[in-house]
């Protein structure tokens, strides 16, 4: 079951490797731009910022890749709210090919809401932006988010 599609992006040509595949670090690109259009779509957008001094910082984020992406794709980055509390947001994202069904890639975040500044520190999310991010999570059924949870990079001893 996808989320909610909160982005799109043309991949440029100057985005692919030299096996004519996406660069791994433009994946990264893409979901960055996507958070922030999860921000606007939240209410946690360039105005609350201006206003508030507040905004999300990315605490964490576990990247899979899953299958290759090859020049002139767009790819469509699916949102799912696996958390959430006070101060934090816990965020599943797929990264599909426009039109498909499988993502190409997963990529799970931990996102923290902060008040920047001298006295910088974590901050509660205004009410306004609780219902926004309960609204997106409503989109999503609660079914098993198809993406792979996170876990510790390790190789095992043998």
């Amino acid at each position: 079951m996808a989320g909610t599609t909160i982005y799109r992006a043309a991949v440029l040509p100057e985005w692919i490797d030299y096996n004519g595949h996406l660069r791994d670090a433009y994946y990264v690109v893409v979901l960055s731009s996507a958070i922030d259009a999860l921000m606007d779509r939240t209410g946690l957008g360039a105005d609350y910022r201006a206003r508030t001094g507040c905004t999300l910082y990315t605490l964490e984020m576990h990247m899979h890749w899953r299958h290759e992406v090859k020049a002139g794709a767009t790819l469509e980055i699916d949102a799912i709210v696996l958390g959430t509390d006070a101060k934090r947001l816990h965020l599943g994202c797929d990264v599909r090919i426009a039109g498909g069904l499988e993502p190409v890639a997963t990529a799970e975040f931990m996102l923290l809401h902060v008040q920047q500044g001298p006295t910088a520190g974590s901050a509660p999310f205004p009410p306004a932006a609780l219902s926004a991010i309960a609204v997106l999570g409503a989109a999503f059924d609660g079914a098993a988010w198809p993406g792979p949870r996170s876990r510790a990079l390790a190789l095992a001893r043998r």
